[in-house]
C-alpha cells in the first residue's frame, strides 16, 4: 500500500508535467493583460476620473473578444518556422514583447498613442491565447483537459499577481519604463518552455478531431453555447467586475483595493482552480456551475446591502467571498469550451466560443460603471443579481444538454 501511494503520485506528476509549458504561457496572458488593463482603472479612479471614463479603459480588452475575426488564419496558415501552433505562439508573443519595449519608452506620450499600443499588445497576446487553446484541443487527451483548464486559470492567476500585484505594487520603485520592461522580460522568459513541446508527435498520437458536416453545420452547433457563454460572461462581469470600484467609493484606500485586485483575487483564483479540477471530477460540471453560481448570487445581494448601509468591512468580506465563488466556476466553464471547440478548426471554434462571447459582453463591461453612477451602487447590484441568475441557469442547461465524452461531466 505504501509503495502504491508514491507510484500514484509519480503518475500524477508525470501526467501534469506536459502541461507546464501551457502554464507558463498562461502566466504571460494574465500578466500582460493584468498590467495593461488591471491597474490603470483603479489608479485613474483614485485620481478622480469619472466612472463612465473609467469604463472606456475596458477597450484594452476588446481584442480578446475580436479574435474570431482572424482566428481562421491560425487554422489555415502555417508560419515558416517551428510547428503549426507553436509557430503562431512564438510569433505573436515575440511581437507582444516588442510592443511592450516600445511602450516602455512612451511614459509622456499622448494617451491615445499609449492606448493604441496597449490595444495592439492585447491583440497579440489574445492571438497567442487562441493558438495555445487550439494546441490544447489537438494534443491533450479529452480526459486531461480539466487539468489543462486548471493550468490555464492557475497560470493566469499567477500572471495577475505578477502583472498587477507585484508590478503595480513596485511601480514607485520601478517607474513606467522599469515596470513595462519587467513585463516584457517575463513574457520572453515564459515563451521558452513551449519551444520544446512535441506538437507534431502528439498530434499524430492524439487521434483525429471529430468532424462536422460542414461550416454551416458547425456554426449551427456552436450558436447555442456562444449565446449562453455571452450571457454568462456579461452577467458575471456585471455582478462581480465593479466590486473594487464600489470599494473605492465606500472609502477603502487605493492601496488596500490594489492588494485585493492584484494579490487576493489571483491567489484565490489559483487555489480555486486547483480545487475545482477535483471537484468537477467528483460532482460533475453542471453541479459545480450551479453551486458556484448560487454563491455569486448571494454575494451580489450582500454587496447591495453593504453599499446601502455603508458597511465597509462587510463589503470587503463579500468581495473576497465573490472571488471564491466566481473562481470555482472557471475550470468547469473552460473545460466545456474545450469540449465545444473539439472540431476540425479548434482555433476558430475557441475564438468563436470565448472571443465572440467576450465581445458580446463588452458593451455591458464598458457601460457598467456608468450604470452604477446613474443607479447608485445598491440599485446597481440589486439589478445585476436577477440577470446573473438567468444567465447561469441558461449556461447550466446548455452544458447539461451537451453530449459528453465523460458521463461524469453531465452530472
Amino acid at each position: 500500500m505504501s509503495a502504491a501511494v508514491p507510484s500514484r503520485e509519480a503518475g500524477l506528476l508525470a501526467g501534469l508535467r506536459p502541461l507546464a509549458p501551457f502554464f507558463c504561457l498562461y502566466v504571460t496572458f494574465g500578466a500582460t493583460l493584468g498590467f495593461l488593463s488591471g491597474g490603470a482603472p483603479l489608479i485613474l479612479r483614485s485620481r478622480g476620473m469619472d466612472l463612465a471614463e473609467v469604463g472606456l479603459l475596458q477597450l484594452i480588452n476588446l481584442p480578446v473578444g475580436l479574435t474570431f475575426l482572424w482566428a481562421s488564419l491560425l487554422d489555415r496558415v502555417r508560419l515558416p518556422f517551428l510547428a503549426h501552433r507553436i509557430g503562431w505562439i512564438a510569433g505573436t508573443l515575440g511581437l507582444t514583447v516588442l510592443l511592450l519595449v516600445v511602450l516602455s519608452l512612451g511614459e509622456h506620450w499622448p494617451l491615445g498613442v499609449l492606448l493604441a499600443l496597449a490595444i495592439l499588445a492585447a491583440a497579440c497576446i489574445a492571438t497567442m491565447d487562441i493558438a495555445l487553446e487550439a494546441l490544447v484541443v489537438e494534443t491533450v487527451p479529452a480526459g486531461r483537459r480539466t487539468y489543462a483548464a486548471a493550468a490555464k486559470l492557475c497560470g493566469a492567476s499567477l500572471g495577475g499577481i505578477l502583472g498587477v500585484g507585484v508590478l503595480l505594487g513596485s511601480y514607485d520603485a520601478l517607474g513606467w519604463r522599469g515596470a513595462v520592461l519587467a513585463c516584457a522580460a517575463l513574457d520572453a522568459l515564459c515563451l521558452l518552455p513551449i519551444l520544446a513541446y512535441p506538437e507534431a508527435r502528439l498530434r499524430r498520437g492524439g487521434g483525429t478531431p471529430e468532424r462536422r458536416a460542414g461550416s454551416f453545420a458547425r456554426l449551427r452547433t456552436l450558436v447555442s453555447p456562444i449565446l449562453a457563454l455571452g450571457a454568462y460572461f456579461a452577467a458575471a462581469y456585471l455582478v462581480s467586475g465593479p466590486n473594487t470600484l464600489a470599494l473605492l467609493d465606500l472609502g477603502v484606500p487605493l492601496a488596500q483595493v490594489g492588494v485585493l485586485t492584484g494579490t487576493v483575487l489571483p491567489v484565490v483564483n489559483l487555489v480555486m482552480a486547483v480545487l475545482a479540477a477535483g471537484l468537477a471530477a467528483r460532482f460533475g460540471t453542471v453541479r459545480l456551475i450551479v453551486g458556484g453560481g448560487l454563491g455569486v448570487l448571494a454575494t451580489g445581494g450582500l454587496m447591495a446591502v453593504a453599499c446601502a448601509a455603508g458597511a465597509v468591512h462587510l463589503a470587503i468580506a463579500v468581495t473576497v467571498l465573490n472571488f471564491v465563488c466566481g473562481g470555482i466556476l472557471g475550470v468547469p466553464v473552460f473545460n466545456m469550451i474545450y469540449r465545444w471547440a473539439q472540431g476540425p478548426r479548434p482555433a476558430t471554434d475557441y475564438a468563436l466560443l470565448f472571443g465572440a462571447a467576450f465581445f458580446a459582453a463588452m458593451p455591458l463591461r464598458v457601460a457598467s460603471p456608468a450604470l452604477a453612477g446613474w443607479a447608485g451602487w445598491p440599485g446597481y447590484f440589486a439589478g445585476a443579481v436577477p440577470f446573473y441568475a438567468a444567465a447561469v441557469a441558461w449556461l447550466a442547461l446548455t452544458v447539461a444538454r451537451t453530449p459528453q465524452a465523460d458521463p461524469a461531466e453531465a452530472r
